[in-house]
């Protein structure tokens, strides 16, 4: 079989080239729960619309693969990787100004694991310049790039080369099982156009901005305080590396807890919306999360995802985990290292346990939440991690009501 050349992503293109994902927890997950109230036509139409975009990896993962969980029935967890791609086809390039970067990249991946009584997500995310070992990957026409290593986001990279997102995954599967002994069940794939889209539908996602924010290259001004963003401005948050004004640090660590805390609204806001009174909204949102995401058929099949979002009907908010991977930065400062402790996050998740590690950060990774300090009782928290500890339920919520927390 023949070689493919390794498409290492080039820090040249750093500034340009990042870009958000995570927004497809929601899609994947708690999203797709309200089509429950859609049966019939809404079903019919994601049904097609998913399916169109559905690709089976298990050929490109291959055999050597952790065990599966004995029990494959319902109640047994599961373990979802989530990846944003930042490609620069269609409507994508329209939103970093008509660059022309070629391929696929990512800086955005997430283990999803779902406990299996459902009482649970931990979503831990894995930096872009973590330095890992990248096996041999596989593409549909049978060719290979050979193995290598150094920044994780060059397993979305190689497997994206030939703009395929279904081959990026496979690759970034593959990485992902090698690092954490952690089998995939399922992936998910969502290009940041959708991200836009999505919270458009919804109406905006309210965060607290900690500090006015002037950025020329983000294209971005906030001022400090509450605010609702709609989708582009969202999605320039997300990915906010350089600003003027704000102390925008420019780690990439730093922008996981901004995305973070932006995921974290983001599901408070879907969990908060009525299936009444807000159909249209919810209707539209599943329609922008159907055609742009790319996952696994039986991700792609929404009886499956019904059956899914149902067993998790109890969650709200506070029931959410955001999570990093502990890390320390290499001697150049450049990169990051990932630390021995790890293995005990990889094995808490490997047994269904709630993640016992936490991480700390430094300096240039922290980022204020722009909230009133909670009144409850301090805990140990990874400050390279957004948790949503303190939101309010889901039974109670309201864009108001998330607004009100900020100080």
């Amino acid at each position: 079989m023949a070689d493919t050349p390794d498409t290492r992503p080039r820090h040249a293109h750093h500034s340009r080239a990042r870009r958000i994902g995570r927004l497809s927890l929601l899609a994947a997950v708690a999203l797709l729960g309200f089509t429950v109230s859609y049966a019939g036509t809404v079903i019919g139409q994601l049904d097609a619309t998913l399916g169109a975009r559905a690709q089976d990896v298990t050929d490109l993962v291959g055999s050597d693969r952790p065990s599966a969980p004995a029990d494959a029935d319902a109640g047994a967890a599961l373990d979802i990787l989530v990846m944003g791609s930042d490609s620069r086809s269609g409507d994508n390039s329209s939103l970093d100004g008509g660059s022309t970067i070629q391929g696929m990249r990512n800086d955005t991946t997430m283990l999803v694991h779902i406990s299996a009584d459902r009482a649970r997500v931990q979503a831990v995310s894995i930096p872009r310049d973590a330095q890992v070992d990248i096996p041999e990957c596989t593409y549909l026409d049978g060719s290979t790039v050979p193995a290598t290593h150094g920044d994780f986001n060059i397993a979305f990279a190689n497997g994206g080369a030939k703009g395929n997102a279904a081959e990026a995954a496979a690759c970034t599967i593959k990485t992902v099982e090698q690092l954490t002994g952690i089998r995939i069940d399922h992936y998910v794939v969502a290009d940041f156009e959708g991200f836009v889209t999505m919270v458009d539908a919804l109406g905006g996602v309210p965060m607290c901005i900690p500090e006015r924010i002037v950025s020329k290259k983000a294209h971005l001004e906030l001022d400090a305080g509450p605010q609702v963003l709609d989708g582009e401005t969202a999605l320039a948050y997300a990915r906010l590396r350089t600003a003027e004004e704000g102390g925008v640090s420019g780690s990439d660590l730093q922008r996981i807890t901004r995305q973070q805390q932006l995921l974290s609204q983001v599901a408070a806001t879907v969990l908060s919306k009525n299936l009444l009174t807000d159909a249209d909204q919810l209707t539209a949102f599943l329609r922008a999360a159907a055609e742009s995401l790319t996952m696994d058929p039986e991700m792609a099949d929404t009886s499956y995802l019904v059956g899914l979002a149902y067993s998790l009907r109890g969650l709200d908010p506070a029931d959410i985990d955001f999570q990093t991977v502990p890390w320390e930065y290499t001697e150049d400062r450049l990169n990051v290292d990932i630390l021995p402790e790890a293995e005990q996050m990889w094995d808490d998740i490997r047994n269904d346990r709630p993640i016992s590690v936490t991480t700390a950060g430094d300096a240039s990774s922290a980022w204020d939440d722009g909230k009133k300090k909670s009144t409850s009782t301090p805990s140990s928290t990874p400050s390279s991690s957004a948790t949503s500890s303190d939101a309010p339920t889901s039974a109670t919520t309201t864009t108001e009501d998330l607004l009100s927390q900020c100080r």
